[in-house]
């Protein structure tokens, strides 16, 4: 089954474009004049936050508006940044559980295949929290929204990257598997991949490589990737926090190895995700975008 391309509506509301967002009708409008399968759902106003969807009649005027330009929601990255998962107050009256389930509603109701989440926290953890405590709250967590999103058929993928805790391949690798059910997966975003396991950004000491970089780290996620996000990386950060997500061929990236290691890896999904995260121009270059994976659609994407 040839892949279908979509693109994260938060390269246009976040960082560069947050004080001047683009709504996500025209994001959505543009990406139908692009030819675009799919639209990626930022959970973020001013797009589209669950709390701002909670009558039938505000999320048929959103399915209304998906139809209208003949595009799918690839996936749905809620706003967590209020209970994060490392913390006590994620666990108090289940802030977190309530949270997610809100947001999973949603995708259930607007037919998103799959829910985001991320350990909001940075490397730095909180005050007060230790390594062995946050992971012990992040797995029990997501272990039981696996199990919420299982039942309502809708995937569960983590997001690792620099800008949050548990950033080193071997955390990543052993994560998985601590939560260890068969609903949770990694989104394996390219860009990050490369900086967590080549240029360790971020990491606390001591800092962890691979001598394969994101490759090797595909294969060690062998049967654990639930979702990919395609973009280059520069080997830099974005505003020292994140990783730069650099237009397809600005970066050092080489996805005539990448692409066909995440295969091997046994990601059979059917979206390929275009993240132009935090790039100041993400509007002017999403249709050169489309056009630089189109290529490996047509190389890889039938095998």
């Amino acid at each position: 089954m040839k892949p279908k391309l979509s693109v994260g509506s938060w390269a246009y509301c976040f960082g560069p474009y947050s004080s001047k967002p683009i709504d996500f009708e025209t994001v959505v409008r543009r990406l139908a004049q692009l030819r675009f399968d799919g639209v990626e759902i930022c959970g973020f106003r001013p797009h589209i936050h669950a709390d701002d969807y909670e009558s039938p009649a505000k999320v048929k005027k959103l399915k209304d508006l998906l139809a209208k330009y003949k595009l799918s929601p690839s996936g749905y990255a809620p706003d967590f940044t209020q209970v994060p998962p490392t913390t006590e107050a994620a666990l108090k009256n289940d802030a977190y559980l309530r949270t997610f389930e809100k947001n999973l509603n949603l995708c259930v109701a607007l037919g998103i295949p799959s829910i985001r989440v991320d350990c909001v926290s940075p490397p730095t953890l909180p005050p007060g929290v230790d390594h062995a405590t946050a992971w012990k709250r992040v797995v029990g967590l997501w272990q039981k929204c696996a199990e919420l999103a299982a039942q309502a058929r809708v995937k569960l993928v983590w997001e690792f990257e620099p800008g949050f805790c548990f950033n080193k391949p071997s955390e990543i690798v052993r994560l998985v598997a601590d939560v260890g059910h068969p609903n949770f997966s990694v989104l394996f975003d390219t860009c990050h991949a490369h900086m967590v396991s080549v240029v360790a950004a971020r990491q606390p000491e001591p800092k962890e490589t691979l001598k394969g970089g994101a490759v090797e780290l595909a294969g060690l996620l062998k049967g654990r990737i639930g979702h990919i996000h395609l973009i280059d990386s520069d080997n830099t950060l974005h505003d020292n926090e994140t990783s730069t997500h650099a237009p397809f061929g600005t970066g050092v990236l080489d996805f005539d190895k990448l692409i066909p290691a995440i295969l091997d890896a046994g990601y059979d999904g059917e979206w390929w995700t275009v993240d132009l995260c935090f790039w100041p121009h993400a509007w002017e270059v999403t249709e050169a975008a489309k056009g630089f994976l189109a290529r490996f659609v047509e190389k890889y994407g039938e095998k």
